[in-house]
């Protein structure tokens, strides 16, 4: 007899390995039907969601015999994007796929993705009235009025802590209630308690050798969109503004994006990209084992950047504000290829990855944020949030510090080559030094003709 949902979420716990694990017990055996239609499903990730999506395929296809899901995975959503676009081009696209946040409106205003209005807007569940959180799921989902897919989830960036090295200095550490939000004056002030050389001296401290920091405060990246993003709305900006165009180029954009940049280079409470590597260490080793104080990463980091997995005690609390309190909110899209030849089986399995059944095996485990509305209920989140996982806090996170705060990203037609071409070499000149004022101006530019030019394409 198959599992029942309820059974299987018992079962399954609180990681994506114990999904894995059922199958291969023989707790989720497959019956197909001899004549199954076959859905093949692109995606990316690590273990965990490897694993997970195995699982939920051997779940999806015990309550659907006659349809046999493929699981196509690749571990890097970077190098998955590339994969995608080549065989979209190939005419092998699967039936069904992740799609990346930055590529989806232009695939959907290409005409790769179909359309599938009328089937979520018409569908029992998933047509009900705020069933996904409103109005951030229709904002990045329509395109032209139209939905080409489904959010998976929802991620944003926010801080993550060693709680020990809080401790040690006498300093309160962030929260994601409004008044435990820092200014960022009082956040570069922290910065500068945090941050000390062999000798225990501080950056605003006679005789501070930069060249031989023991610990730094805080890690920032500059180098990709989504962590920058966030600065810039935090000082009231935005990243693409109200016409679908890049606003980096704003007075308010360029300033967020220095200040963020300065961390580094004039601050030096923050290691550049080349101390991480040249420590063999990647952001939560360095939280783990002293050398960090705080880690401004996305979400998802949760799945292995948890209570569960560190020796140190850990923390999670919001951005500091500039303007404002801000945090890009964004996530891989599920979507059916138009050239699938089974249109009627992909939304069967589209429609199952939309469900809080689904979406539960991932938040469980810290990788995903709800973007349905019951799931951040009293009720909802004892389904979800795991001691051990989530810190005492991390509900506030998805129960009022996003949908306050939060700030859905859209990526506009043509942002594949306006961002590949124009705005990544814009982040890596920031990262390597340069001044925002100097390097934006330019690159927005270029890339605004590229969004143009796709628009008068559409």
């Amino acid at each position: 007899m198959p599992v029942s949902r309820r059974d299987f979420l018992k079962l399954a716990g609180s990681s994506a390995a114990s999904l894995a694990m059922l199958s291969r017990m023989g707790a989720l055996p497959p019956v197909l039907a001899q004549d199954a239609t076959t859905v093949t499903f692109g995606g990316w990730g690590g273990i965990a969601e490897d694993e997970g999506v195995k699982a939920a395929i051997e779940v999806f296809q015990a309550e659907n015999p006659d349809i046999q899901v493929v699981w196509q995975h690749t571990p890097s959503a970077s190098e998955y994007s590339r994969v995608t676009l080549t065989n979209i081009a190939a005419g092998t696209a699967p039936d069904t796929s992740f799609i990346r946040s930055d590529d989806y409106t232009t695939l959907a205003a290409g005409g790769v993705l179909q359309d599938i209005t009328d089937l979520v807007k018409n569908d029992p569940l998933l047509g009900q009235e705020n069933y996904f959180i409103e109005p951030q799921e229709s904002n990045r989902c329509e395109v032209n009025g139209r939905w080409y897919g489904i959010g998976s989830t929802w991620v944003a960036h926010h801080i993550y802590y060693n709680a020990e090295l809080f401790d040690e200095a006498g300093i309160t550490p962030p929260g994601f209630q409004d008044d435990e939000i820092w200014e960022w004056e009082d956040f570069l002030a922290i910065c500068n308690q945090l941050t000390k050389d062999s000798k225990g001296r501080h950056p605003d401290d006679a005789g501070f050798d930069r060249e031989d920091i023991v610990q730094w405060a805080v890690d920032w990246s500059t180098s990709w969109w989504m962590p920058l993003a966030a600065a810039v709305h935090s000082n009231g900006g935005e990243f693409i503004n109200e016409d679908g165009f890049c606003a980096l180029d704003s007075p308010e954009a360029m300033e967020a994006m220095q200040r963020v940049a300065d961390l580094v280079h004039v601050h030096h409470v923050a290691p550049r990209g080349a101390s991480i590597e040249s420590l063999g260490m990647n952001n939560t080793q360095m939280i783990n084992g002293g050398r960090l104080a705080m880690g401004v990463d996305g979400s998802w980091a949760l799945s292995w950047m948890n209570p569960s997995l560190l020796d140190v005690e850990m923390g999670t609390g919001a951005l500091p504000k500039m303007a404002k309190p801000a945090s890009v909110m964004q996530a891989h899209f599920h979507s059916i290829l138009s050239s699938t030849q089974h249109p009627e089986a992909a939304w069967r399995w589209l429609r199952f990855l939309a469900t809080p059944f689904y979406q539960e095996h991932f938040a469980k485990i810290g990788l995903w944020i709800p973007n349905q509305s019951s799931m951040l209920t009293e009720a909802g989140l004892e389904g979800w949030v795991r001691e051990g996982i989530h810190p005492a806090n991390y509900s506030q996170f998805a129960t009022d510090y996003l949908p306050k705060h939060g700030v859905a990203a859209y990526l506009p037609p043509g942002w594949i080559e306006a961002r590949n071409d124009f705005i990544v070499p814009a982040f890596e000149a920031l990262t390597n030094g340069g001044q925002a004022a100097d390097i934006f101006p330019n690159a927005v530019r270029q890339a605004n003709e590229v969004l143009m030019f796709a628009r008068d394409d559409m």
